[in-house]
């Protein structure tokens, strides 16, 4: 089994950043690929970014690319969603997702995830 616990959202103005981290324990695996995937009120959850943990690899949504940043701390197992330029469009309850057995073109497809954390509330208002 493996846990995964989000923390660092919050409400902030168009603009600004945050920091979301995900804090992994359990059975991780070099395998695993850790990521971010995000649900607003009414749509779909979607993929925001990843990571491979051996390679660090990383994918990211297009609409993210250049403002956000996923990255891991080897020592602490945490991944971090670093957010800037937080937009209109950027408001949902964000999820850290974590799976060993993906194949590439599954990483961006949340029904491939075996462990989810509990969300954490990113709020985006002037």
């Amino acid at each position: 089994q493996v846990q995964l616990l989000e923390s660092g959202g919050g409400l902030v103005q168009p603009g600004d950043s945050l920091r979301l981290s995900c804090a992994t324990s359990g059975r991780t695996s070099s395998r695993f690929v850790v990521a971010w995937f995000r649900q607003a009120t009414g749509k779909d959850r979607e993929f925001v970014a990843a990571i491979k943990w051996s390679s660090r690899h990383t994918y990211y949504k297009d609409s993210v690319k250049g403002r956000f940043t996923i990255s891991r701390d080897n020592v602490q197992s945490t991944v971090y969603l670093q957010m800037n330029n937080l937009e209109s469009d950027d408001p949902a309850v964000y999820y850290c997702a974590a799976d060993e057995r993906l194949i590439q073109s599954s990483i961006g497809r949340a029904v491939d995830y075996d462990y989810w954390g509990q969300g954490t509330q990113v709020t985006v208002s002037s």
